[in-house]
């Protein structure tokens, strides 16, 4: 248990304690998430989405770690008409990806809330609601449903297309709250709406960006590093950070492991280096199921359960509007955690526990794996104005990364079972 708790290596934790790396690391930050905003919307599988994974294989190699692109196929959903016309007003929205769509022509009737008589439904749903607009989904009668998604800001915040392999139920359009009180006349009045949530899906690739750094004893079980890279927007907050940290990470393990152990598998006695590999896995298709993270698991079909631990660097780490909350799966992770965070005043860090896992931690805990995931809160979640500097506390981030890294190295210098 002591070798888990263990902290970093001296010369490690030094590097990332001292104010010059806390520096440093912050001007490494700013600079990948300030480029990663500026890409534009980064949704699954299109020229930004390939744009960005070229421009983070770049920052990986310059690590010294060497990297790679992993593509997989999908069936892209590219929206084309989307809108509902109430008393000729046109108020835009996006489809639900894994629903069905409408034709260019649309569909038009009464509207009431879900579960009326009414041919169009309509909801408020939050920008995390996916579960909540699965239950309206299922079994509906609506020809369409509208609905609103209630953002902390201005803005339409789509909501995570989670059964994007396996689409069901009615046409779903997504539109803003801005319009809220239309709808809520719309629908007490029973005025006919037109609704048009039209599409249409293309064989497409997107990329996974992967990347190993052998640790002494490749025998042993891996230490995983995975976040996501793909979303509806620019993504400035809700991904830099895990970006960021993804990063800094990758960096500790190369200068942990050092050119001495480069080349060579065994480590002498009080030398410094890596234990266990360490994987890392940036991966496309969150929005949509997390697409890339059961394609990396379906190459490594027993890494889930088999991994010492996974790290995962979730939604909204450093935000300027929120906080990182923590949920382990087992109270030696939670413990490891508390143990590298502590020099950086993170040991209060929120916590929950591991049934509440979201993000594709949740994909590691549904196979038995062991994790430990990251998530924040943020009022710019999944909106339009999620972009950098507003939307993120850069020196947040910095201090997170530091404290990631050094629980990473810990977990990956442990030669517990």
């Amino acid at each position: 248990m002591a070798a888990l708790l263990a902290a970093a290596s001296p010369a490690a934790a030094g590097q990332y304690r001292d104010a010059s790396g806390l520096d440093a690391t912050a001007r490494r930050a700013a600079d990948t998430i300030r480029a990663y905003s500026a890409e534009g919307h980064h949704r699954t599988a299109t020229a930004v989405d390939r744009a960005s994974a070229d421009a983070l294989l770049t920052r990986a190699r310059a690590t010294g770690a060497s990297a790679s692109l992993e593509p997989f196929e999908l069936s892209r959903v590219d929206p084309a008409d989307a809108f509902v016309r109430i008393q000729g007003q046109r108020i835009d929205g996006l489809p639900m990806f894994d629903g069905a769509f409408t034709g260019e022509s649309g569909v038009s009737g009464a509207m009431g809330p879900v579960g009326s008589d009414r041919p169009i439904g309509w909801t408020r749903i939050a920008p995390n609601g996916e579960a909540a607009l699965r239950n309206v989904r299922e079994g509906s009668r609506h020809a369409a449903i509208v609905a609103v998604t209630m953002g902390a800001k201005p803005g339409l915040c789509p909501v995570n297309a989670g059964w994007f392999s396996e689409p069901f139920g009615p046409p779903v359009l997504q539109v803003s709250h801005e319009h809220l009180a239309a709808f809520e006349t719309a629908s007490s009045s029973s005025l006919e709406v037109h609704v048009v949530a039209h599409a249409t899906r293309q064989r497409a690739q997107a990329f996974n960006v992967v990347s190993e750094i052998r640790g002494a004893d490749p025998a042993l079980p891996p230490v995983c590093v995975m976040t996501p890279r793909s979303g509806w927007h620019a993504n400035a907050s809700e991904r830099g950070g895990g970006l960021a940290c993804w990063l800094e990470i990758m960096r500790a393990a190369v200068a942990a492991r050092g050119p001495a152990q480069a080349g060579r598998h065994v480590r002498r006695a009080g030398e410094r280096g890596l234990l266990r590999t360490v994987k890392f896995v940036a991966s496309s298709g969150h929005e949509l199921g997390h697409l890339g993270l059961h394609h990396y698991l379906t190459r490594n079909p027993t890494l889930a359960r088999d991994a010492f631990g996974w790290v995962h660097l979730g939604a909204n780490i450093g935000t300027s509007t929120g906080d990182t909350g923590m949920t382990p799966s087992d109270d030696r992770l939670r413990e490891a955690a508390i143990r590298a965070f502590a020099p950086y005043g993170l040991d209060t860090i929120r916590q929950s526990p591991s049934a509440q896992v979201g993000g594709e931690a949740a994909t590691i805990n549904e196979k038995d794996g062991r994790f430990i995931s990251f998530i924040g809160r943020n009022d710019w979640f999944h909106n339009p104005g999620d972009l950098w500097p507003d939307a993120v506390d850069i020196r947040a981030v910095a201090r997170f990364a530091r404290a990631v890294a050094d629980l990473t190295l810990s977990l990956a210098n442990s030669p517990d079972a």
